[in-house]
């Protein structure tokens, strides 16, 4: 299990010293994973926030279609820039950057959205302290008559898998963190379908946890999205269809769970 390394005077004094530049581990505890598509306006910031969450970091931005500079600004800071000529989605995005990264702990988040370091380290804690998957404890907007269909969604993917106490925690949301050996478990192929791979991780006995909230709805810039059209809404619903799908193809159309005293060869 990790523990947690405070960092020496000399690494402090060096990032007080040059706040524009960051220096990736070459031993790496934590990787983080920024998929990243035309974000210029907001990488550095969100680089500089999740390099901070431990003394041995990396930063992976994976460039997805990028074409206003994000790749290079990524660079000149000091993450180490993957670069994909097209846009291939934010999720391809992930799996591509889990795919090189070094570090025992992966947190994987977004480009467009700055979150602050002190919001990433219980995810990492939790991590080091055992939990496999740790996730973002916010649900969406779910006090209403008619709740969006991707809310909807989550919760019925938990409740399926027989981890109603997520509530409507999901690898969808962003930040989460994961260990090295749940990634390896769960499949570098799956990370590119969220809800495929929480099915995946909560099918195979890993420890996934909702551990922090984070509201990552109101600074949600939700570009390319008007009222009653949302272009991601189709996308997400159907990854949680597939990981129902995936589900029940291993677990059975019960999910696992017993006929108890129902007896239903009776009936035909």
């Amino acid at each position: 299990m990790l523990k947690r390394i405070p960092a020496s005077p000399s690494k402090r004094l060096t990032r007080r010293q040059n706040p524009s530049m960051i220096r990736n581990s070459e031993i790496p505890k934590v990787s983080v994973i920024i998929p990243a598509m035309n974000e210029r306006k907001t990488i550095a910031a969100v680089i500089h926030q999740a390099y901070q969450v431990h003394p041995e970091t990396e930063i992976i931005v994976v460039a997805n279609g990028s074409t206003d500079g994000t790749a290079e600004i990524a660079q000149k800071v000091g993450a180490k820039v993957i670069r994909i000529p097209h846009s291939l989605g934010q999720d391809v995005g992930r799996s591509i950057g889990a795919k090189e990264a070094k570090g025992d702990i992966l947190l994987f988040t977004d480009a467009d959205i700055v979150i602050k370091t002190k919001d990433f380290i219980p995810l990492i804690r939790a991590v080091e302290d055992g939990v496999d998957v740790a996730l973002n404890k916010y649900l969406g907007p779910t006090r209403k008559m008619h709740v969006h269909s991707v809310v909807l969604a989550k919760h019925a993917l938990n409740i399926l898998v027989s981890n109603p106490g997520l509530k409507g925690a999901s690898l969808t949301t962003i930040p989460h963190a994961m260990s090295r050996c749940a990634r390896d478990l769960i499949g570098i192929e799956n990370l590119a379908v969220p809800p495929k791979a929480m099915a995946v991780a909560v099918y195979h006995g890993l420890k996934v946890r909702g551990v922090h909230e984070i509201d990552v709805g109101t600074s949600n810039p939700r570009r390319g999205r008007t009222r009653g059209n949302d272009p991601l809404e189709v996308l997400i619903v159907g990854d949680h269809l597939e990981a129902i799908d995936w589900f029940i193809s291993k677990a059975g159309a019960r999910g696992n769970r017993p006929d108890l005293k129902r007896f239903r060869e009776s009936v035909l």
